[in-house]
């Protein structure tokens, strides 16, 4: 990036599309035809592009992949290789990007693309603009965070080029698949993406909340492509509402805050990059500074471990849990997702996901929980293996930043593991633990700990994205070590000012009243300064006790989670009592398509079809709407329940 940023601002062009329409596009054209079949057009518009003030031109190649291009007679190949030649051949110095757009289908587990799938597709773009010789890659206008890191990486493995990455938000600011502005910094910066931001979207003045977020979490530089205002129709065709002038006193605003790379979407042509270039000619760019954030993402949820104490859910761990050993060996996935919707309900902020145990094939259980878990509720997830194997494709496959656990002082271990954390963007537990074991003084584990942070430091892993866990041994056999835990887990804080974990449950084995020892053990290393406690959150005086301390400690302002909570006002918020078996309305609500025929048929004893259908599925779905139009639940969750509705209906008909 040292030979694209420096003390001055970078102005990539504008619209392509647009370019094209004005020089004879039809709607039933595709547009990167062009590169093979009217070649002088897209070099014509390149040059207008340099000549209005462009540093980097894009390829028109936003959508050369091989299901674009099914109805078009040239190949990926072809028409991507061609796309960079005309632009290298008018570059004249200056830098090509080439241009990678959405696939135009749904990932798996809400569409039926595979995450592999769309890797292997992007995969033949990015070879072959790196073979006509691309400078940079643009990854532009996508709508779900899961295909921008499968383009990503497919950049990344197959090639040197720097990454710029965009995503298109709306309104609400997230992405049509419920993706916000942080999450997206978070998860992009972890991948090892050079800059990123928000392109087409909305015109800049309504871009600017969404552009203030980004600014706000960001370490990388910031980029902006907006459209040329909002659309309009006039006499059947669409124009957009702002003139260069009025689009650029955004584009000034945003330079002043931080931003640095500007370009046009939609509806901009030359005149609007002259008019950007013309503006900040004179002017120098705030640099973006590095942040200090301490987060894990699913793909539409940022979790901060800022002090105030998270519970991870430690359900989904089959050690001491026969049904669900049973559930993992049948790959029952239902009592999978309902166990994770389960913590969701009952507070869980973070999932721990634990696949390791005989007899199972530990990788392919894995990848199908994560799977099914992140297309069932929003958490981030603890991705726990002792196989760095399991870790890696466990990490390539998930949606958003995990966290990997875990690493341990020894050496090879960490050599095993960090690099698979700096690839993937991950949060890493490290165990106080090496070689000798676990240490009996609070001084050798802190010296643990400076190892691992080292190391990790050497692996470009900062230090913010370690998570150190002193480890909670057993009272019955370790007495004397329960408070050299803690007093080991507030020394590292306070020395190394980095993040803590403990499993709370491990202090009550082999005795009596384990409950009252948990409980009493978890407010003890909440005073010592615990930032993640995994514990059952289904167990009502842990979760509570949690509420509490946070009030008391004055991690709660006001009060308020802990009014919202128990005055009974968001009665939603408190998990109704498990029954055996759940409503249609609950199913419906969850997306739980594996159980929804066998309660529609179980309905059907006892009712006529069309009373299911007013009393049950009707008001479920109004729910369902009700939730989305609120933005509690997204794309994905919406459709979830609209399959698990028509499951209903074909067992009605």
């Amino acid at each position: 990036m040292s030979d694209y940023l420096g003390d001055k601002f970078i102005i990539l062009d504008g619209a392509m599309g647009t370019m094209l329409q004005k020089q004879g596009l039809k709607p039933k054209d595709v547009p990167e035809a062009f590169n093979i079949e009217r070649p002088e057009i897209i070099a014509k518009i390149h040059k207008e592009y340099i000549e209005a003030g462009a540093d980097i031109i894009t390829t028109n190649t936003f959508g050369a992949n091989e299901l674009k291009l099914s109805s078009c007679p040239y190949t990926v190949e072809l028409v991507v290789q061609a796309g960079v030649k005309i632009a290298k051949k008018v570059a004249d110095g200056k830098k090509v990007a080439l241009d990678i757009g959405p696939i135009g289908e749904i990932l798996e587990p809400v569409g039926q693309l595979s995450f592999e799938r769309a890797y292997e597709i992007f995969k033949r773009q990015v070879k072959a603009g790196v073979s006509q010789g691309a400078d940079i890659a643009l990854i532009e206008t996508m709508s779900d965070l899961y295909e921008m890191k499968a383009a990503i990486l497919a950049v990344k493995e197959n090639s040197n080029l720097p990454v710029f990455a965009t995503m298109t938000f709306q309104k609400d600011k997230r992405t049509l698949m419920g993706t916000d502005p942080k999450t997206m910094v978070f998860v992009l910066e972890g991948l090892g993406v050079d800059a990123l931001g928000v392109n087409c979207s909305l015109g800049p003045k309504e871009l600017q909340p969404v552009v203030d977020e980004i600014l706000k979490y960001s370490s990388i530089p910031v980029m902006v492509q907006p459209n040329a205002g909002l659309p309009k129709q006039q006499k059947g065709k669409i124009f957009y509402d702002l003139t260069p002038d009025e689009f650029c006193v955004e584009i000034l605003e945003m330079a002043k805050k931080g931003v640095s790379i500007f370009g046009g979407c939609c509806g901009t042509d030359p005149e609007y990059i002259r008019a950007i270039a013309d503006r900040l000619q004179s002017l120098k760019p705030v640099m973006t500074k590095p942040k200090d954030f301490t987060t894990v993402c699913s793909s539409t949820k940022t979790v901060f471990i800022d002090g105030n104490i998270q519970i991870v859910g430690e359900k989904l761990n089959p050690s001491g849990k026969p049904h669900l050993k049973r559930a993992l060996k049948e790959m029952d996935i239902n009592y999978i997702i309902n166990e994770a919707i389960s913590q969701q309900r009952h507070g869980a902020h973070i999932l721990d996901v634990n696949a390791g145990m005989p007899h199972i094939d530990e990788t392919s259980v894995m990848l199908e929980m994560i799977k099914q878990i992140q297309g069932a509720v929003n958490l981030p997830l603890q991705i726990d293996s002792t196989n760095p194997q399991v870790i890696e494709k466990a990490a390539r496959a998930y949606n958003g930043k995990p966290i990997i656990n875990s690493v341990n002082g020894k050496k090879d271990v960490m050599e095993r593991i960090f690099p698979i954390a700096k690839k993937y963007g991950a949060a890493v537990i490290g165990l106080t633990m090496d070689e000798n074991g676990i240490p009996k003084s609070s001084k050798k584990r802190l010296e643990i700990c400076d190892k691992i942070l080292k190391t990790a430091q050497s692996y470009g892993i900062d230090k913010k994205d370690i998570i150190i866990d002193c480890l909670t041994l057993t009272a019955s056999a370790e007495q004397a070590q329960v408070f050299e835990t803690l007093k080991a887990m507030r020394e590292i804080k306070e020395k190394y000012g980095v993040k803590t974990i403990l499993g709370i449950s491990n202090i009550s084995y082999g005795l009596p009243q384990r409950k009252l020892l948990n409980k009493t053990f978890l407010i003890m290393a909440a005073t010592f300064g615990l930032d993640l406690a995994l514990i059952n959150p289904e167990d009502e005086e842990m979760t509570d006790a949690i509420r509490s301390f946070r009030v008391l400690a004055n991690m709660d302002k006001g009060a308020k989670e802990y009014i919202k909570y128990y005055s009974g006002q968001e009665k939603d918020l408190k998990p109704k009592p498990q029954t055996a078996q759940k409503s249609i309305r609950e199913i419906i609500l969850d997306g739980l398509k594996g159980e929804i025929e066998q309660s529609t048929k179980q309905l059907l004893n006892t009712n006529k079809p069309l009373e299911i259908v007013n009393n049950h599925i009707i008001p479920a779905l109004d729910e369902v709407g009700e939730k989305y139009e609120k933005g509690d639940i997204f794309l994905p969750q919406l459709i979830q329940s609209a399959e698990t509705v028509k499951l209903s209906f074909d067992v009605i008909k």
